[in-house]
């Protein structure tokens, strides 16, 4: 799969390499066919699932609803949904 994929009905799916206990949150840029995301949020309960999202939500600009993660919820490679953003504005981001 590619970094980022275009979704059957709306958006793009970006796929993530998280990386939690960072000092802060962050996008480190391309790893191999993932976007490698820093978080400082612990691994537990959810809390680096939703920092990863509203990360995102905040470098492409849309609403944090619209960030969600669709595929390894309990994984550090993960597959997030991005609705309302088209494939070229999140390969020109990063």
């Amino acid at each position: 799969m590619p970094m980022v994929s275009p979704h059957a009905t709306d958006g793009v799916l970006i796929a993530v390499k998280a990386v939690p206990g960072a000092a802060r949150d962050q996008v480190s840029g391309r790893l191999g066919d993932r976007l490698k995301v820093r978080i400082a949020a612990p691994p537990e309960g959810g809390k680096a699932n939703k920092a990863i999202c509203d990360l995102l939500a905040r470098e492409l600009s849309v609403r944090p609803r619209d960030v969600t993660v669709v595929h390894g919820a309990a994984s550090a490679e993960k597959t997030i949904h991005v609705a309302g953003i088209t494939t070229i504005a999140v390969e020109s981001r990063w």
